[in-house]
């Protein structure tokens, strides 16, 4: 089952590069605490419709975002801190949009997102959506529907924004 609004962010801790190219661990219990933002989920980095649109699209309406009292533009995907930093250098994502490294799904999981895609040679990946989190709280869950991008294409979440 998944989240829902009113949920408490869940806190579980992810591996993660600092500046240097350290490892560092990040509890994400932390990131929405006492700020509003936007966490994305997709099923991989480097993938064509992750490339070419969604990562992309936050990147182009940060300012936006910003405008309309989102703290954070967060990026999760199932997928290593050093494949997540070489997709966002790729795409000169810079500080626009935060990336999260999901590793071993434990994040996705907590947020009862998982999809198999195994028939795609990826198995467990996250399934394509949009968070809105407020101070720890979700407040909106846009999840995608097998095979599609709409409602977590940042176009619509600045639409649906409360």
């Amino acid at each position: 089952m998944s989240v829902a609004p009113g949920d408490r962010f869940p806190d579980v801790t992810l591996k993660v590069l600092d500046a240097a190219g350290a490892w560092a661990d990040l509890a994400t219990g932390t990131l929405f605490a006492g700020r509003r933002g936007v966490l994305f989920g997709l099923p991989g980095a480097f993938t064509p419709t992750c490339t070419t649109h969604h990562l992309p699209g936050y990147a182009r309406r940060a300012a936006d975002f910003r405008a309309r009292g989102i703290d954070l533009l967060a990026c999760l995907s199932v997928n290593d801190a050093f494949v997540m930093r070489a997709w966002a250098d790729s795409l000169a994502i810079g500080d626009a949009v935060r990336m999260l490294p999901d590793g071993n799904g434990d994040l996705t999981r907590a947020l009862g997102l998982v999809t198999d895609a195994s028939a795609y040679g990826m198995g467990p990946r996250a399934q394509r959506f949009a968070l809105i989190v407020n101070d720890r709280t979700i407040e909106g869950v846009h999840v995608e529907a097998p095979g599609e991008y709409r409602v977590s294409d940042a176009d619509y979440v600045l639409r649906h924004l409360g």
